[in-house]
């Protein structure tokens, strides 16, 4: 009883939700669009059917780059960069890259803490670090680089309100006085918010936004295992996107049932928060698909009892069967291990009229998989808020040999630039990459 008393103070109460619960069946609609139904055929679940294929990453040979569609050029925006995770364009148009987890995880730790041998969090080391680049001549290429912050502790998301500056690290959401045109922060932050540390091999994370008005701030929370596996008591707070008030108070759960959601940006016409969601491992190289999905106020979205709306995961069949009934479907999957982290909505008008308003996902790539999946960033346009068409490929090139595994890098956060510029972060190769319509 304590346990499901803890796993519910984790849970909006989801009666409410009912009727905006999908019917799911292992053919779903993955768009969310009333006119175009792309239907998803799941496989049937297997645990013992798990495999992993860790890439190598050899780096990108100086006269390489990733590739994008005919029309577009791509070129190095910053190099040499330790880790560079996350990227967020300031009011003023600073560019501000957050440098986090610099080191990979090892194959063994991961292996093991999947299989349930090894319940030890999996986590690298940080670089700790903001920096700020600002482009003053609008050239496209920086003219000025600091230190905006360091001294942090794994830290992803950031943002700006007034005159507060935000950094979500891994174990609470801190705040530090900031004027803008600030290059440079080096007062004492303060910690708002306390949150749950680490995670399942990189759910350390947590992204930041705030709404329209600013009167709230959203925190995404990963959750701390693959699926429950270390005992729901352990997921208080966690599998979950918060919301708070700027000063850190009136906290509640806004979603629930989110594995691992990473990506938030908000919708263009509709203006509802949608997350990049990164799925289980464990069931097979074709499931759990990751997905992008708007987000429901008080939704459950199913994390650990049921994937992708109601389908049951054999590790907790039968466990809270109200819960299950209770899941909704996401608005589009996104392929299975993907590690699809980074999410943006391109508002701009430079690039061609088929990516306006149309959504990139940045995909770090899977490991869970006997074959390497992701590695890239994707595109799905967008009509009246809603997916209308097929995810297809936009920057690739990042795999440079598939059988044995070798990559060049690995793509993370995507934000739009103030000059219409899609940036990049790839951070084992230290490189921000820039993308601009020719």
């Amino acid at each position: 009883m304590k346990r499901y008393l803890l796993l519910l103070s984790t849970i909006p109460f989801m009666v409410s939700c009912n009727s905006q619960t999908k019917k799911n069946t292992t053919k779903t609609d993955t768009t969310g669009s009333d006119t175009t139904k792309n239907a998803l055929n799941l496989p049937v679940p297997d645990t013992g059917a798990s495999k992993t294929k860790f890439s190598k990453v050899i780096g990108w040979p100086a006269d390489k780059t990733p590739v994008a569609p005919a029309g577009f050029t791509v070129t190095r925006f910053a190099g040499n960069i330790k880790s560079p995770r996350n990227i967020y364009i300031a009011p003023n148009g600073d560019i501000l890259v957050v440098l986090s987890n610099s080191e990979r995880n090892t194959k063994e730790k991961i292996a093991n803490v999947l299989s349930g041998k090894d319940k030890a969090e999996v986590s690298g080391s940080s670089a700790n670090t903001v920096l700020l680049f600002r482009d003053t001549n609008k050239d496209g290429k920086y003219d000025l680089q600091t230190t905006f912050l360091s001294g942090l502790d794994q830290p992803y998301g950031v943002l700006i309100i007034g005159n507060s500056f935000y950094v979500a690290n891994t174990d609470g959401l801190y705040v530090y006085p900031y004027q803008t045109g600030d290059t440079k922060i080096t007062a004492k932050g303060k910690k708002i918010v306390e949150l749950p540390a680490g995670g399942y091999n990189n759910h350390w994370t947590r992204n930041l936004i705030t709404n329209a008005d600013h009167s709230k701030i959203y925190i995404t929370v990963g959750s701390g295992s693959n699926a429950g596996e270390n005992g729901m008591e352990h997921e208080v707070r966690r599998a979950n996107i918060l919301e708070v008030n700027p000063d850190g108070t009136g906290e509640k759960i806004y979603a629930a049932g989110l594995r691992n959601p990473v990506g938030v940006a908000w919708a263009p016409v509709t203006n509802a928060l949608w997350t990049a969601v990164n799925e289980r491992d464990g069931l097979g190289d074709d499931l759990v698909p990751d997905y992008i999905t708007s987000v429901k106020p008080g939704g459950f979205y199913g994390w650990p009892y049921s994937y992708y709306g109601q389908n049951e995961d054999p590790r907790l069949k039968g466990q809270h069967p109200e819960l299950v009934k209770s899941a909704l479907v996401p608005d589009l999957a996104v392929g299975s291990h993907t590690a699809s982290l980074g999410l943006t909505f391109y508002t701009d008008k430079k690039f061609p009229e088929k990516y306006q308003n149309g959504a990139f996902i940045g995909q770090h790539g899977s490991w869970n998989r006997s074959v390497l999946a992701g590695y890239k960033v994707a595109f799905v346009p967008f009509k009246n808020g809603k997916p209308a068409g097929k995810l297809e490929d936009f920057l690739t090139g990042f795999i440079a040999d598939e059988a044995k595994g070798e990559v060049y890098g690995r793509p993370v956060g995507v934000a739009v630039a103030n000059d219409g510029a899609l940036l990049v972060a790839d951070d084992v190769s230290g490189v921000v990459w820039r993308v601009a319509a020719k």
